[in-house]
């Protein structure tokens, strides 16, 4: 019998509220993968020292989560492509001897997506300019969007993500100022919210977007994950549009992370219904 079992988790400060650890053992579990994945809080400050450690345990890899999204990468020996384009990291794979950025959180949301719509040739209305909007805009764009326009407060920083969208992806994109109601233009695909506006615990928070102006052809995207069905949703619903939840970003986020650390295609289903059970 062997009572060195392999090592996954996860580094993020607050790490309390984060519920992947759920979805990921329930997987292992399911999958009869005697591993484990870790919840750990890490400090900035410490954040060098916690990528040595889990280098010198032997870990097979882990997440990183706000804010060492981008910290991290000081630390590690290379990134993919996704990751390279995107300027943060979110999954850390090991390659022998090597830790390798990869980024899953525009992957997971693009793959959660196509179980409702392809992107390919869509137009898109993008809302957020942060770490996880960048991450989408980015796979979005490579998955084949035609148009992207992306809609944030902060001008330089709406800019900079759009600027990168035209000089390293094949999409056209654009930049709108968001100011007051943003009003979805009706020759609108897809719509995604890709702020924290809406997250627990501050669930009864809407984005400032006209719901009037959705119509049911539609697909309208949220990434907040806790609660699932957000107030965007909810109102998206009742114009007859088609929605994804973040709960499926999420759970393909797992899926994409098991399938780099442990070579296993987990079952997405075992993962959700994990997460479901949390009642988030």
């Amino acid at each position: 019998m062997n009572f060195l079992l392999p090592l996954t988790g996860s580094f993020a400060q607050p790490a309390g509220e984060n519920p992947t650890v759920a979805m990921i053992e329930a997987a292992f579990a399911h999958h009869g993968l005697d591993w484990r994945y870790i919840n750990v809080e890490v400090a900035p400050e410490h954040l060098g020292d916690a990528v040595r450690g889990a280098r010198a345990m032997g870990w097979r890899g882990f997440n990183c989560s706000i804010p060492h999204k981008v910290a991290v990468i000081a630390h590690l020996d290379g990134l993919g492509q996704s990751a390279e384009i995107i300027g943060a990291v979110n999954t850390i794979v090991r390659q022998g001897d090597r830790l390798i950025g990869e980024n899953t959180d525009g992957r997971g949301f693009v793959t959660a997506l196509r179980e409702v719509v392809d992107p390919s040739g869509k137009s898109v209305v993008l809302f957020g300019a942060g770490g996880a909007a960048r991450a989408v805009a980015v796979e979005i764009a490579l998955a084949g969007a035609a148009r992207i326009a992306l809609v944030n407060r902060s001008i330089a920083r709406g800019q900079e993500v759009v600027d990168l969208l035209n000089t390293r992806t094949p999409t056209q994109a654009s930049f709108v100022p968001w100011e007051g109601p943003f009003v979805v233009p009706p020759d609108t695909d897809i719509v995604i919210h890709a702020t924290s506006v809406g997250l627990y615990p501050d669930i009864d928070a809407m984005p400032d977007i006209d719901t009037d102006s959705l119509t049911p052809k539609m697909v309208v995207a949220d990434g907040i994950h806790n609660p699932p069905l957000t107030r965007l949703l909810k109102a998206a619903q009742a114009r007859g549009c088609r929605t994804v939840d973040g709960l499926g970003m999420l759970v393909q986020q797992g899926v994409i992370g098991i399938k780099y650390w442990t070579g296993v295609d987990a079952d997405p289903q075992v993962m959700r219904q994990a997460l479901l059970a949390l009642d988030l």
